[in-house]
């Protein structure tokens, strides 16, 4: 059996894993969804936008749903005060989720321009959503979530739906959404040609600015904006009994949530992936380069998302109320024997979904054309 401490950072780096797959498959289809009303200027156009994401748009899904029963079976207390404190928040992601399935079978079935037109803005504000209630949610675990623990580990949430929307939070909401964006338009312009490739191009060009911007702009604000960041005080047991509330948390402005980069270098590297990643996207676009392009922003994405959970580490949800609360990787953790099984299962599965979803892609590639589009009306999207 492997070791309960060496099991619990498996489990942190693989739900990252599966965060940034999140981020890479289903980000792509929610950037291009929310671009599509913008650089579709027929129906043709963007129904070509649509169809290039018909096939995978479902399964891409999948890594949501995979990465939420991965956070409730790694880290159940985590699953609980996030999904019960922040429920209107989730439930606003699942109303903008629910437009998707409906937008995509429903838009093409009347030729009516005022019916296609509100089903392309139901698909878009699908993909606007929850890309950005999951930046801000981001936010919110840098600044802190408002819960405390009580002797018997009973969370008590004390926020409210509008308190996540605090400036810190929405600057990060407008980073995921900046991101997506550009990712989707990376995706565009490999899967589109013509007039519709050109404009996926210029907001390709456009999202990157705005994620290089908001991306320092973020950094900037967390070291020198006064947001307080949490450490572990030592000695610490990370192999011993999971009991959140046996710990001693220790609260610093500055560093703040850099202490982690000087204490590993090596981390470093992922806020400069995600810089690096955001001027490629810029750059490539500009000389209308689609593969450099989707290059540049799925670095972008890793960079980004490894950035916040470096900075994080091991916290997964402060608590800005009480910081004796705040749940860390090493004391929010389902037992031992748990997370063997579901390692076993992992090892087994996740290859198996991986190489199926590369088959997927593999034999659904092609570039989508308005001759395409008009030659398959009544079998497409």
């Amino acid at each position: 059996m492997i070791e309960y401490e060496l099991l619990k950072i498996i489990w942190w780096v693989l739900v990252g894993v599966l965060l940034i797959g999140l981020a890479l498959t289903d980000g792509f289809d929610m950037g291009s969804m929310i671009l599509m009303p913008f650089v579709g200027k027929k129906d043709e156009e963007r129904r070509a936008a649509i169809n290039t994401v018909a096939p995978h748009w479902d399964g891409n899904q999948v890594w949501l749903i995979t990465a939420g029963g991965a956070i409730f079976a790694a880290w159940p207390m985590v699953y609980a005060v996030a999904f019960s404190g922040m429920y209107w928040a989730l439930l606003l992601v699942l109303f903008g989720l629910f437009l998707r399935p409906v937008g995509f079978d429903y838009r093409s079935k009347l030729e009516n321009t005022k019916w296609r037109n509100a089903w392309d803005w139901a698909l878009c504000i699908g993909g606007f959503v929850p890309a950005l209630v999951f930046g801000v949610a981001f936010g919110n675990m840098l600044v802190g979530v408002p819960f405390s623990l009580d002797e018997t580990v009973r969370s008590t949430y004390t926020g409210n739906f509008f308190q996540l929307l605090n400036p810190f939070s929405v600057v990060c909401g407008l980073v995921s959404v900046a991101m997506l964006c550009a990712h989707g338009g990376a995706w565009l312009m490999l899967r589109t040609d013509g007039a519709l490739r050109d404009r996926s191009a210029k907001a390709t060009q456009l999202m990157g600015i705005v994620f290089l911007v908001c991306f320092i702009g973020a950094g900037a604000w967390l070291y020198f904006g006064g947001i307080n960041g949490y450490t572990l005080a030592t000695p610490f047991d990370t192999n011993g009994v999971a009991n959140p509330l046996a710990k001693h948390v220790l609260i610093d402005q500055n560093p703040g949530w850099f202490a982690n980069y000087s204490k590993y270098p090596i981390m470093m590297i992922a806020p400069i992936v995600g810089i690096l990643g955001g001027l490629i996207v810029v750059f490539a676009a500009s000389k209308n380069k689609a593969g450099l392009s989707f290059l540049g922003s799925s670095l972008a994405a890793t960079g980004a998302i490894l950035t916040a959970g470096f900075s994080l580490f091991p916290f997964l949800l402060p608590s800005s109320t009480d910081p004796v609360s705040s749940l860390t990787m090493w004391d929010a953790v389902s037992s031992h024997k748990t997370l063997g099984v579901m390692t076993v299962a992992a090892c087994i599965f996740v290859p198996i979904v991986l190489a199926y979803t590369f088959w997927c892609y593999y034999k659904m590639w092609g570039v989508i054309t308005n001759k395409h589009i008009a030659e398959n009306s009544h079998s497409l999207y």
